[in-house]
């Protein structure tokens, strides 16, 4: 009845241009559904190059991830938690890969960590290590543009969660670790979930770091992105099955995670 109430009372002059924008962002994830050769599905999905790439990428995807929880979850608390000098400077550097060109942020990973990079050098000179045009880069360049959304839901979920139980387990005895991961760590749970699992989505759909860092390479660096480009110009109703599966599986994680963990 509330429901029913304040949308009789909603304008038209907002009512209109929500549901423009509404159309404007459905519409075109309608038009994969609807273009989207479904008789050739089973053929296409079995593709073994199709198998590659969506295996790459689901590997990946949750390689990044897992790097994603070790890093930025302890940058999280340290953003939510302890004052220190210059830390808006820091939680604004921790947004940039958000707002970054994709290709800029993999151009930045090459200028790092290739053979004539910044780190990249002394890493071949001293332990002939390469890591552009690797899997080892795939991973990289997701986690590099996937932590920032892992790292401000943790962050947000541990400035709601009351700080009180910390004191309470310090005046106990219990050290800052023993705190953290017996109390800081369950309170936050659900935050920690919903940011890892926006990281995954994020990383699953990672294009331009990944090819301007990791390159193009089918069964080693090709991810299922990357294989819908190729597949454009060659194949445009197989790159339309491999659209389709990945709008599947982002509709279905933001659907679960808008569901069980943000409702």
């Amino acid at each position: 009845m509330d429901v029913r109430r304040r949308t009789r009372g909603a304008p038209a002059a907002l009512l209109v241009p929500a549901a423009l924008a509404l159309a404007f962002l459905v519409l075109p994830l309608l038009a994969v559904l609807v273009r989207a050769p479904w008789s050739q599905l089973p053929r296409r999905l079995a593709d073994p190059d199709v198998l590659d790439a969506l295996r790459l990428s689901l590997v990946t995807a949750t390689l990044a991830t897992a790097l994603c929880l070790v890093f930025g979850v302890p940058l999280a608390w340290l953003l939510a938690r302890l004052s220190f000098p210059g830390r808006r400077l820091v939680r604004a550097l921790v947004t940039v890969p958000l707002v970054l060109p994709p290709v800029v942020g993999g151009l930045a990973l090459l200028l790092l960590l290739g053979r004539r990079g910044l780190l990249g050098q002394w890493l071949y000179r001293w332990f002939d290590v390469t890591i552009p045009f690797t899997t080892t880069a795939v991973v990289i360049a997701e986690a590099f543009v996937a932590m920032p959304f892992l790292v401000i839901a943790v962050e947000g979920a541990l400035r709601a969660a009351d700080d009180r139980y910390e004191e309470v387990a310090a005046t106990l005895g219990a050290s800052r670790w023993t705190a953290f991961r017996r109390v800081t760590l369950p309170l936050v749970a659900p935050g920690v979930a919903a940011g890892a699992v926006l990281c995954w989505a994020r990383a699953l759909g990672e294009f331009g770091a990944t090819i301007t860092f990791a390159g193009n390479f089918p069964g080693r660096t090709q991810t299922m992105p990357l294989k819908v480009y190729l597949l454009l110009e060659s194949d445009p109703p197989a790159a339309i099955v491999l659209s389709l599966v990945l709008l599947v599986v982002c509709v279905v994680v933001l659907a679960s995670l808008r569901g069980r963990w943000v409702g």
